[in-house]
């Protein structure tokens, strides 16, 4: 299985004390070597770096461990292929454009029978992957559903948390994805998040000797809430998603969580 990164912020942040930890996983403390990448969304632009080789030795790993990119939104993925071939186009995240917004997604899981049960209409897949086809279904659905932005924000999470749910039912499905407003993660089987506020603290990365006092680099006013598959820090308490339960981040802030018994229908 893949792993998964989000962070959503009130102010632009750098990531790169989690990015630390998490790019561990691929090919040192995890097993995950057959790719990475990670989406960053800065003002009214959209950043992307993707590399096909283990982030461990990545020298784009590297480069971006020492150029802190500031951020209100990211989204990071590292690979461990079992749908396509190990290369750059089926490397998450992906993205396309809806209502002049990029929207970026990234997938952790795998789907059987994805192309039967998942018929595309305007967006196609330019790579193998089960995760890109899911992907390209599922914004299909919401310009369907909406072909301009909805003025009702409820309805846009209810599209997304149903179709959701109807690929958990193809197999493992745990999903960061974002319009560059709002942060969504679905779990279907293992995320975590946690929401960093004053007072700010000390923290420990899990993967590697790396620790940090969040005091001393935040303001009182920063909050900024971090989305994974495990726990990054050994310090710090981070709270595990349900299957089926999609939660929702604006400026760092959880604003909205749906469980799955509690779906209505669409």
């Amino acid at each position: 299985m893949c792993e998964l990164l989000g962070m959503s912020a009130n102010v632009p942040t750098d990531i790169t004390f989690s990015m630390a930890g998490f790019l561990q996983r691929g090919g040192s403390t995890g097993p995950h070597r057959d790719g990475w990448g990670v989406a960053f969304y800065e003002q009214e632009g959209y950043r992307e770096f993707k590399d096909p080789f283990p982030s461990i030795n990545s020298p784009v790993a590297k480069m971006l461990l020492n150029y802190p990119i500031k951020s209100r939104i990211v989204i990071s993925h590292i690979r461990q292929a079992n749908v396509g071939a190990v290369n750059l186009g089926n490397t998450h995240p992906f993205s396309r454009e809806l209502w002049g917004r990029h929207w970026c997604y990234a997938h952790n899981g795998q789907l059987a029978g994805f192309k039967d049960h998942l018929p595309l209409s305007y967006y196609k897949p330019t790579g193998q992957t089960d995760s890109e086809w899911a992907f390209c279904w599922l914004m299909g659905e919401i310009r369907q559903a909406f072909p301009q932005p909805p003025e009702d924000k409820e309805a846009l999470q209810y599209l997304i948390h149903d179709r959701c749910e109807k690929l958990r039912e193809l197999g493992v499905f745990n999903l960061l994805i974002s319009d560059s407003q709002y942060l969504y993660a679905y779990c279907s089987t293992k995320l975590v998040h946690i929401t960093r506020r004053a007072p700010f603290g000390p923290a420990q990365l899990k993967d590697t000797e790396l620790k940090i006092d969040f005091a001393a680099c935040t303001t009182p006013k920063d909050v900024v809430s971090v989305i994974a598959t495990a726990p990054l820090t050994l310090d710090e308490t981070w709270r595990v998603m349900q299957p089926g339960e999609l939660i929702i981040f604006e400026s760092g802030e959880l604003v909205t969580t749906r469980l799955s018994h509690a779906l209505p229908s669409i």
